[in-house]
């Protein structure tokens, strides 16, 4: 279950900006592609486990999954994939491995809450 050590880097890295600014992280933004092998289930549930003790141990995990975009030759353009089935124009049918969007696994934004103690946290 590789989402485990993907929950933890997370929580490093969300962990080391709280303590440069002394703050609790209120939610944590990760953007997710289709394509990129995550189960989202899975990294929540190991969010939760990997936060504990942490200045993330109340964060709240959001998800943003991000659908498939080939290129379409054809149309000259950026198309959506309805799925991962079929890598093709929806509009015209063109076959296209040329993948524009969907292998996305981004830590997007951490939302911090200032520690009320002043310290920052333990």
């Amino acid at each position: 279950m590789h989402e485990l050590s993907i929950a933890n880097r997370i929580v490093e890295i969300a962990g080391d900006r709280c303590r440069e600014e002394a703050a609790r992280a209120k939610v944590v933004t990760v953007r997710i592609g289709a394509l990129s092998c995550v189960h989202e289930d899975a990294l929540r549930f190991s969010f939760e486990l990997v936060r504990e003790g942490t200045p993330l141990a109340d964060a709240e995990l959001r998800v943003v999954t991000v659908p498939v975009a080939i290129w379409c030759g054809t149309c000259d353009r950026e198309v959506e994939l309805p799925g991962i089935q079929r890598f093709a124009c929806p509009a015209c049918g063109t076959p296209s491995g040329d993948i524009r969007a969907g292998r996305e696994l981004d830590l997007e934004s951490i939302e911090l809450a200032e520690d009320a103690a002043g310290g920052g946290p333990g």
